[in-house]
């Protein structure tokens, strides 16, 4: 790769490293993420620099991956031995194809797409894109293998130029961040053996994930001092079965799913309140009863999970949430039922006692305890469910877990038990009170300010990366405390996953994202914006480099 860019101006640089990413289909959960990290790392391998020290050049591999994915590090060392340290970091994966429908072949060939959406008269603004040139179109071109060129052709300006360097260069591609962010996990390790063995001192890290408008019209470009966290909020919903001729009798759990999910999808009551910040509610992702054919019995039960995202909020306010909206909409279709029924009765002339609509809602650490208060031996059965279903989704593994637990125990009253399953993120920011944090947002606005006087680019500022991202195994702001809430309410942690809790802590680096800019990120419609990632983005970020190099204050 070097020979076919050592000559070229940095953007067209970008440009061409950018298209050779896109290139290789780097699915998640594919061994393209695999022929990704051979591709990165063969890039590595080419720069000059790299070819003199080819120990700075290095993968690590996913530990127990049957696919066999790594991360991919590279490493350029000041002369001066200086300790201080910048991490640039990026994922290699992106999502599936299949959104491009009937030219789904063309998925990853640049110049096709723009010539295909020139002429689509469907979309005016991607047609007007298109036409423009100034967008690059492409499965990943802008989540987020141009922000990846961005920090190879950066790495190769300062090979080149060493001088302009007042530290170390820590450079780093992740795969599996387009679901569970395993990459990057198991980068913490490697992370924290370099800063024991070689002394590191990680000042920021810096990440290229994409930046968009949030309305129709924006212009800025969003600088993110944080990551937004995340949980999978769940629910495992028991019914009472009944034939549908005694319906009211019964217990549906696809009501209580539908009035859950009504309660709380997309609804901003249920959101934090942060001013000035991009703050979502909740999505649901996930709503199926459990009967596997038709027949006129009711549903027994069902399954349900919301993405719930993470701000200033801890997991244990997050769990109590999620109770309480359970537990009211248990108890409001306890009242509708009781009416129903009365209704019914009246219609048809019943006496007698009607039915008991109750349903319990309790916490996955509640159930477990009333278990362990029987002598059911809850390890025994978790271990026993984790090893009969080696290759199942964890998600469903944490309901299948709970189902088994449900069993051994005879009881199947109806019940609501909440509980968290994978992905956890945790979320942190740049914090006031400390020191070095403080400092980096400081230097932050002084290179912003700097670089919109020049470039007439207009920037805006955020707290939290609002798309979910790899920074947030970086840092975290919950406390070991905060964090007792997941470990005793997430079925099979430690054994289906778990997140190194305590080194993300130990590490503790302020993460930033100055990321590429473009529209329509998991869409077909996917493109970056050219002269604002290729040309102005790489020396905004080597701008934030050296002023945070050269300056006493930000170090830890």
């Amino acid at each position: 790769m070097y020979e076919l860019i050592k000559d070229l101006p940095a953007e067209e640089q970008i440009e061409k490293i950018a298209r050779d990413l896109v290139s290789v289909k780097s699915v998640n959960g594919t061994d393209g993420e695999v022929a990704m990290a051979k591709k990165l790392e063969a890039i590595l391998r080419s720069f000059p620099y790299f070819k003199q020290h080819p120990e700075n050049v290095w993968t690590q591999a996913l530990d127990g991956d049957k696919l066999g994915r790594k991360n991919v590090f590279a490493l350029l060392k000041n002369k001066n031995e200086t300790k201080k340290t910048i991490i640039y970091h990026g994922h290699m994966d992106t999502v599936g194809v299949d959104d491009f429908g009937s030219i789904e072949y063309h998925a990853l060939d640049s110049d096709y797409l723009q010539n295909y959406f020139s002429s689509y008269v469907k979309d005016t603004d991607v047609q007007s894109d298109a036409q423009s040139g100034d967008w690059l179109f492409g499965r990943g071109a802008l989540d987020m293998k141009s922000g990846d060129a961005v920090h190879l052709s950066n790495l190769l300006h300062y090979t080149e130029h060493p001088e302009e360097l007042n530290g170390n260069l820590l450079v780093m591609f992740n795969p599996v961040e387009e679901n569970d962010h395993e990459g990057a996990m198991e980068a913490v390790g490697e992370l924290l053996r370099l800063r024991e063995e070689q002394g590191l001192d990680y000042a920021v890290a810096i990440n290229t994930d994409f930046n968009s408008p949030l309305y129709h019209g924006d212009q800025k470009r969003y600088i993110y001092t944080g990551s937004a966290g995340k949980l999978l909020g769940c629910f495992y919903i028991r019914g009472r079965e009944t034939h549908v001729g005694e319906t009211l009798s019964g217990i549906d759990p696809t009501l209580i799913a539908s009035k859950i999910n009504n309660a709380l999808n997309n609804n901003m009551a249920y959101a934090e309140q942060i001013s000035g910040e991009v703050i979502l509610p909740a999505s649901c992702l996930y709503q199926r009863d459990q009967k596997v054919f038709y027949n006129v019995q009711t549903a027994g039960a069902v399954r349900l999970y919301f993405n719930y995202f993470l701000y200033e909020r801890t997991p244990e306010d997050v769990l109590e949430q999620l109770k309480g909206v359970a537990k009211q909409t248990c108890d409001e279709l306890a009242d509708f039922l009781k009416n129903q029924y009365r209704v019914f009765a009246d219609n048809c002339g019943l006496q007698g006692e009607a039915p008991d609509w109750t349903t319990d809602v309790l916490s996955f650490s509640e159930f477990v305890q009333s278990l362990e208060a029987r002598s059911i031996s809850v390890k025994e059965i978790v271990d026993r469910v984790v090893e009969a279903n080696p290759n199942e989704d964890s998600r469903q593994v944490s309901f299948k877990i709970i189902e088994k637990l449900e069993e051994a125990s005879g009881d199947q009253r109806p019940k609501v038990i909440v509980f968290f399953a994978p992905p956890y993120c945790p979320h942190n920011y740049l914090r006031q009170e400390v020191e070095a944090e403080h400092r980096v947002n400081e230097l932050l606005d002084q290179v912003l300010s700097e670089t919109s006087k020049v470039t007439g680019e207009q920037f805006a500022k955020k707290r939290f990366f609002p798309y979910l991202a790899d920074g947030s195994y970086l840092s975290m702001s919950e406390t070991a405390e905060e964090t007792s809430a997941i470990l005793n309410n997430f079925p099979g942690w430690g054994k289906t996953y778990s997140v190194p809790l305590d080194p993300i802590r130990k590490l503790n680096i302020p993460v930033l994202d100055m990321g590429v800019y473009g529209k329509k990120a998991h869409t077909w419609k996917e493109r970056v914006y050219k002269p604002y990632s290729y040309r102005v983005l790489p020396t905004l970020i080597r701008s934030m480099t050296e002023c945070v190099l050269e300056d006493q204050k930000a170090t830890h």
